[in-house]
């Protein structure tokens, strides 16, 4: 079912602050989908998607430069997809925004030094919460 990220119900906002982990799929050079479990922050304030990972992961590496990514999240007959224009991020405010985000949702990421954080601009929302 499609929704307005402009205007997301409720329950589905609900269930994207619930802990559960979702699915990251980016596309590879190749143009084949590169589908990876993550943890994931979804801030309705700037429409924001936000995964932290190395910079070195398969992930960040597809988005070098831009693209499109996908999250998704089920839980039964509950599922939320958001997608949208993706961007890497290093720089030192992104990564703690990132890891503040995480730490809310899941638990205290480990250190990382070579973390970025992976930001999706939201303009497309489906699911059933």
């Amino acid at each position: 079912m499609a929704l307005d990220p402009a205007d997301l119900p409720a329950g589905y906002l609900a269930f994207l602050r619930e802990r559960h982990l979702g699915t990251l799929t980016t596309l590879r050079p190749d143009g084949t989908p590169h589908v990876v479990p993550v943890g994931f922050v979804y801030d309705e304030g700037d429409r924001t998607v936000r995964v932290i990972t190395d910079r070195a992961s398969r992930k960040a590496r597809n988005l070098e430069g831009g693209g499109r990514a996908v999250v998704c999240q089920v839980d039964g007959g509950r599922w939320a997809t958001l997608e949208g224009a993706a961007v890497v991020r290093g720089d030192a405010e992104a990564v703690a925004r990132g890891v503040a985000a995480y730490r809310s949702r899941y638990r205290e990421p480990r250190d990382n030094p070579t973390r970025v954080v992976l930001e999706i601009t939201v303009d497309t929302a489906m699911g059933r919460a």
